[in-house]
């Protein structure tokens, strides 16, 4: 490495955030990057270890110790070559992936990791501003046509992997823009939506068409896809929310997270409110806003209505609370159990644990939310007697997960199979589907997830459809 002795000199560093009283006034990104020499320093603390973990913490074996080398040497040119061998859209991941490779960075087990999610953002950031990123159109062309049904992650890397190979590649979105969850579920805060534009516009150059306003088993069938096309990827991603059901759930002022969440990205795009908003629109200003759910989708629900102006704020969570330090000689180096405070709970927000959820207080209108604490033994919740209580309410959001891919329309219509939990069944090899003409790829087939395992899925279902139509493939696994 550059300074073999960094990581004993120098303690860790990260970006910082702009105030707080600031930020809640615009849904711009507010994440202060790393001053060059800092970067250069937080670089040099990289170990250099005999075998770097940090390779297996991370999805997509992005080839950590090369790139933060170069960074020390301040060779981001080739940094970013290294960065993209592996990664199709790292300003994604270094802005919205929650940096499993730092919790598996050999450095956490009696220190603080490497700043390997700031550092891995810099490189890309450098990478655009100093116009090195650029279409990469394929030399020759394969005469095969490939449908990708959905924008996503998942479908975004697909469909560049494929068109990097010399297919014709066509994205169908049924939405009126392309990103999937990151354009309509990824508040702006965390990730403005220039960044998937500016991508959109390089794979554009690199010959994939986008179909939006298009839903593949609506307005296109099935069918008419495995007609027209050599192959087809599901790609559509894990849009099934869990629901709450306990009684006075169906009021109007119980929402689904990502109701909230799309209404607000679609009004930061301009968006016409009708247009945004098909069951009514929904605004969390002066209101008293519950969030039932403890991971990040609550958490970006916390940030939106703080944003919106909320009276206040209030997340709920049914596990017990994490302790505040993991214990690193259990968990390293896979991802931790451990309390996670967010920009956006740090902006003000309520959380409360071992909370269960009984039933919704009110007429027409959300009143408040009836509650008891729950304790777990022996792997089972129970309720603690004499523990109930009521929170006053005028919004509760249901940011409680997803169950799987919707099913109406393009998988019915399919015929594919499913597996037990519901989604497309396909493995990790071929990524074919019960139908060899279908693959899938993404939460779709896997569940909910996060945006480095879709960019992963992605790239190796376009492997996979390029072996399968041109018998071999030269695309990274």
């Amino acid at each position: 490495m550059g300074k073999e002795t960094g990581f004993l000199e120098l303690d860790r560093q990260d970006r910082t955030y702009g105030p707080v009283d600031a930020r809640l006034k615009n849904y711009n990104e507010f994440v202060i990057p790393l001053a060059p020499q800092a970067l250069k320093d937080q670089a040099s603390r990289c170990m250099n270890c005999g075998v770097p973990h940090c390779h297996t913490g991370c999805p997509v074996n992005n080839i950590i110790p090369d790139w933060n080398h170069l960074v020390y040497e301040d060779d981001f040119r080739n940094a970013l070559d290294v960065l993209h061998s592996t990664n199709n859209f790292p300003e994604f991941t270094g802005r919205i992936c929650p940096a499993p490779c730092e919790a598996a960075c050999t450095l956490n087990i009696i220190d603080e990791p490497v700043t390997i999610k700031s550092i891995e953002c810099a490189i890309v950031d450098k990478g655009w501003a100093e116009g090195w990123i650029t279409p990469q159109a394929p030399v020759r062309r394969t005469g095969k046509s490939i449908a990708v049904v959905g924008s996503g992650p998942a479908g975004l890397a697909c469909a560049q992997q494929l068109a990097r190979a010399g297919h014709s590649v066509t994205v169908f979105e049924k939405n009126d823009r392309v990103g999937g969850l990151m354009r309509y579920g990824i508040p702006d805060f965390k990730m403005e939506k220039h960044l998937i534009n500016r991508r959109a516009a390089q794979m554009e150059a690199e010959g994939v068409v986008f179909k939006t306003s298009t839903e593949v088993g609506v307005t296109v069938s099935v069918a008419s896809l495995k007609e027209n096309f050599d192959a087809v990827v599901f790609a559509g991603g894990s849009e099934e929310a869990r629901r709450l059901d306990i009684p006075g759930s169906e009021l109007p002022g119980v929402r689904l997270a990502m109701e909230f969440l799309t209404q607000q990205n679609k009004r930061n795009a301009g968006d016409d409110e009708l247009r945004a908003a098909p069951r009514g629109t929904v605004s969390a200003t002066g209101k008293h806003v519950i969030v039932i759910g403890g991971g990040d989708t609550g958490s970006d629900c916390v940030g939106t209505s703080n944003r919106q102006g909320a009276a206040s704020v209030t997340q709920l969570e049914i596990m017990p609370k994490p302790p505040v330090m993991e214990d690193k000689a259990m968990s390293w180096p896979f991802w931790p159990l451990k309390l996670r405070t967010s920009s956006s709970h740090e902006e003000g927000a309520d959380r409360d644990w071992s909370i269960l959820t009984k039933r919704v207080v009110g007429d027409n209108d959300v009143r408040g939310l009836e509650c008891v604490r729950v304790e777990w033994v022996g792997g089972k919740m129970q309720e603690i007697e004499g523990s109930e209580f009521t929170l006053q309410a005028d919004l509760i959001f249901l940011a409680m997960g997803f169950t799987g891919p919707r099913k109406p329309g393009m998988i019915n219509q399919s015929g594919v199979e499913l597996d037990p939990r519901g989604n497309v069944k396909a493995d990790v090899l071929k990524y074919q589907t019960t139908d060899e003409q279908i693959f899938a790829c993404g939460d779709m087939r896997r569940g909910q997830s996060l945006v480095v395992w879709a960019i992963r899925e992605g790239r190796q279902c376009a492997r996979s459809v390029d072996q399968v139509l041109m018998g071999s493939s030269q695309l990274p696994r």
